[in-house]
């Protein structure tokens, strides 16, 4: 285990022998036939995406995702060779970046394919682009159905290479009948570029919830994100996949007292002790990522055992009530994410209680620990 120093007992561990079991569940979904692009944007969910994406090469991992050209250079620099595609757009007057750091580039307009074609004219090189469709998300890309005059273009440029052309679900978890829909016309898409002799090597579609429980969008590459780091998109899945998660969120007792019937607890006095009982006081709070909205709502395992937060969570402290929970002291392990004993707290059920997705929870925690530490590296 890297440990990079704990001043402050409150820390997050990865566990990368989680990550290879669930890259390697991904490739039995998809087979020989498709490909794996390992989204690892905002810092791999939370999860250190240099360490991540280190562990996904050993992995067999064949292209990475990120969403700026800052992360990508990043992953170049800690010496990261595969393809590395931004998902997002990039302002014309960084195209530069682009072709000097061999990086492909998500595009949705002729203007930026013309950036990039004369700054790789320039430099002697190609750039290499894949082309991002719109086939229900409404945000980045060209619609589908004026999709093929855009590629027809940019297929002109001679210093740019269309690599790929992919598209995006926005519920996929929600609604069957409209990702199937985007799919159709995806695929329309490709039957209308291959009618006018125009072949793309990658054509991508596929989520975490695409890669789960719509085969019909594997394609010969797919885009898992959250299913990665062992979090399910939707609950009904797990019986179709063995995900492990990734990420342990804890702390340790920094302080307990007895408080008597009748004593508040944090600010707003929103607990009151309805009996004699102890109180632990922890030092995480939501400037760590444990988000406000769990006061008095969420649990954390101290001693196998689960005890509820007593009152608001504060910046950097919580509190919670032992519960008659006995031989609790200073120093004692506080699992706020992960397992002790028989016990699991899932980013998942933060997440239900907190009104939120599992991705903003991940990547909340994630950003705000700089004490990270990673197993079996």
């Amino acid at each position: 285990m890297q440990n990079k120093g704990l001043f402050r007992p409150t820390w997050v561990e990865i566990d990368l022998a989680a990550l290879e079991h669930n890259f390697k569940q991904i490739k039995k979904l998809v087979g020989n036939k498709a490909k794996v692009l390992c989204v690892v944007k905002a810092d791999a969910y939370g999860h250190g995406m240099v360490e991540v994406s280190k562990k996904l090469v050993k992995c067999g991992a064949d292209y990475f995702g990120v969403a700026s050209i800052d992360e990508a250079i990043k992953l170049r620099k800690s010496g990261i060779k595969l393809p590395i595609l931004i998902l997002e757009l990039i302002p014309d007057e960084h195209a530069g970046s682009i072709v000097d750091y061999n990086l492909t580039q998500g595009i949705s307009t002729e203007k930026l394919a013309q950036s990039l074609n004369n700054y790789a004219r320039k430099k002697g090189k190609i750039a290499k682009v894949h082309i991002k469709i719109d086939t229900g998300m409404g945000r980045l890309g060209v619609w589908h159905e004026g999709a093929l005059e855009l590629v027809k273009k940019i297929k002109k440029l001679k210093n740019i290479k269309i690599e790929g052309i992919y598209t995006h679900f926005p519920c996929a978890d929600t609604d069957r009948f409209f990702t199937n829909h985007q799919v159709r016309n995806f695929d329309t898409l490709i039957k209308r570029l291959n009618k006018n002799n125009i072949d793309i090597p990658f054509r991508h579609c596929a989520n975490s919830v695409g890669v789960i429980d719509y085969k019909c969008s594997h394609l010969n590459l797919v885009r898992p994100g959250l299913m990665l780091y062992g979090i399910y998109p939707k609950e009904n899945l797990r019986p179709k996949i063995e995900l492990q998660p990734v990420m342990s969120f804890k702390t340790k007792v920094l302080f307990t007292k007895k408080i008597p019937q009748g004593r508040t607890v944090s600010y707003g006095r929103t607990y009151i002790a309805r009996r004699p009982t102890s109180i632990a006081t922890l030092p995480v709070g939501y400037s760590d990522g444990y988000l406000r909205v769990l006061s008095n709502k969420a649990e954390v395992l101290i001693k196998g055992a689960r005890r509820k937060i007593a009152g608001r969570i504060c910046m950097d402290q919580s509190m919670v009530d032992l519960n008659n929970l006995k031989n609790v002291s200073i120093g004692d392990e506080v699992v706020l994410v992960g397992k002790q004993g028989k016990e699991k707290i899932t980013l998942e059920e933060l997440a239900s209680l907190a009104g939120t997705i599992s991705y903003e929870l991940a990547c909340s925690i994630g950003k705000n620990n700089s004490n990270r530490l990673f197993k079996n590296t």
